[in-house]
């Protein structure tokens, strides 16, 4: 068997979130059985939808998605890795009509919980924000609750000083078309990305956590672990697609986490290189035991622990305050029991949902810490 029949870029074809629906059939009952909240992937043709999907969420090299045709049905991608990453990715075709008869815009607007509205940065966006304009509208009408967020995509060929000068230009003519439509209140989220670096994975792990209701919670508990370890960053990743579910309350600095994905590929690629496999179980080489260290030339370390199958903690700090591993190891411990119950909650909570369809909120107390992590927790010894 070849290389290209079981890899995919550097990931094995089972390291990967399940099958991939290319089905256009957008069946009614199907799709209200399905509770799983939905991001929706709009924009004109040609702009960047599909190539978005496959480079995030299929780990396809950048350079293979200009072979891609263009979409002419409705994709859907169903993303179930974890307990916190449960959504369905909808790619539409960018000539969609919303007033054509056979479009249900309160099927496929209600159980949205974001929508991603692609702008070509790189063609003429007059029409791009005429249809995000028209979209908006419909799908706020229909469900209030949507986050709206625009990729202002393919900014990779251009200067940094027209990459900001078009982003504020569409922020100013979105909006103005939104106020002249009577939704002035509707927020728009504006991200600059490109699938050729790491921006696009940015821009959607803060789309993907606006999705999560633990995500106080999980952020919480990576403040508690940064506080008593003497970490500087924290990142909780999915490892499939590289996205980061949940880091702490200091700001993000692009470079770190551009490290962060590096390190993640690099263990990734050792793992299923080196790593050994129990052949009469199903499992993956990336499991409890996965763990790297990384120490740079500056004097910072980059620390990977294992979470479960598909999550990743990943911790940037001094060289000096990685001398007392065993207490950093000792409160990872502790923080991994505490995500644990998280995930405890979040199941009770969706089996909830299942017996009681009007149920939408968590258990009380689901937004706060688990009960006692931060007594468990050790500081460094001075």
């Amino acid at each position: 068997m070849s290389y290209q029949d079981e890899y995919v870029g550097s990931f094995p074809k089972d390291f990967s979130y399940g099958p991939f629906e290319q089905n256009g059939d957008t069946d009614n009952a199907s799709l209200q059985e399905d509770h799983k909240p939905r991001i929706l992937l709009m924009g004109l043709r040609r702009s960047g939808k599909s190539s978005i999907q496959k480079v995030v969420f299929h780990k396809m090299s950048p350079n293979e998605t200009l072979f891609l045709e263009s979409t002419n049905k409705i994709v859907k991608d169903d993303i179930n890795n974890s307990s916190f990453v449960q959504f369905q990715i909808w790619d539409f075709p960018g000539q969609i009509d919303f007033f054509d008869s056979t479009f249900d815009s309160d099927t496929i607007f209600g159980g949205c919980g974001a929508l991603v509205f692609v702008i070509d940065a790189q063609d003429d966006y007059q029409d791009a924000l005429d249809k995000l304009q028209l979209t908006v509208t419909k799908a706020y009408r229909v469900n209030s609750n949507i986050k709206f967020e625009v990729f202002i995509h393919k900014v990779d060929g251009l200067n940094d000083d027209y990459k900001m000068e078009s982003q504020r230009d569409i922020h100013h003519r979105a909006t103005e078309d939104l106020a002249e439509a009577g939704l002035e209140h509707v927020h728009l989220s504006f991200h600059l990305t490109s699938i050729y670096d790491h921006s696009i994975f940015e821009a959607f792990s803060k789309v993907v956590q606006k999705l999560i209701p633990q995500l106080p919670t999980l952020e919480n508990l990576l403040n508690i672990l940064i506080s008593n370890s003497g970490i500087e960053k924290a990142f909780l990743f999915d490892v499939v697609s590289k996205i980061y579910i949940a880091t702490d309350s200091s700001p993000v600095d692009m470079q770190s986490y551009e490290l962060c994905c590096d390190m993640i590929d690099v263990v990734i690629d050792i793992s299923c290189i080196y790593g050994m496999v129990d052949e009469t179980e199903v499992t993956t080489t990336f499991n409890s035991q996965s763990s790297s260290l990384i120490k740079l030339n500056n004097g910072t370390v980059l620390y990977l622990r294992e979470v479960n199958k598909f999550l990743a903690l990943v911790c940037i700090l001094r060289e000096e305050n990685f001398q007392k591993q065993g207490v950093i190891d000792y409160n990872f411990l502790c923080f991994r029991d505490a995500i644990t119950q998280v995930f405890e909650l979040r199941n009770k909570a969706q089996n909830a949902a299942k017996d009681q369809a009007d149920v939408d909120e968590l258990p009380n107390g689901a937004g706060d810490s688990p009960e006692n992590v931060a007594d468990h927790l050790q500081a460094p010894i001075p």
